[in-house]
């Protein structure tokens, strides 16, 4: 998270645009190898991104894997941030409204237990 927010306010201090993402989606699943949800979102109001994969880090939290495609022996890139700053800003607006969709999950589940 210090890098996070370290990252953010170079971000404002260089006047570098945050990307500005709407209508995102969270899918939660059986968690299966770390993989917990897919996302998808509206990056500056003209460009859909989805099957975006939320994964468990080993030493706590979330992190997002982008969507790739096996041709014949490789693993070929259908499209991912470019720079650090940029893929963190995404990482925290996606993963903040994971979090907040398993808070209602988990609140809605215990009524019914």
């Amino acid at each position: 998270m210090k890098l996070l927010k370290e990252v953010l306010e170079r971000l404002k201090k260089e006047k570098i645009m945050e990307p500005k993402i709407t209508e995102i989606q969270i899918i939660p699943i059986k968690p299966q190898n770390g993989l917990v949800a897919f996302a998808s979102f509206v990056l500056d109001g003209s460009l859909y991104l989805g099957s975006i994969g939320i994964v468990t880090r080993p030493q706590g939290g979330y992190r997002l894997v982008y969507p790739t495609k096996k041709v014949v022996d490789r693993n070929l890139n259908i499209f991912y941030p470019i720079n650090r700053e940029f893929a963190l800003a995404i990482e925290q607006r996606v993963v903040r409204q994971f979090e907040d969709v398993m808070t209602k999950y988990d609140r809605h589940n215990s009524f019914n237990s």
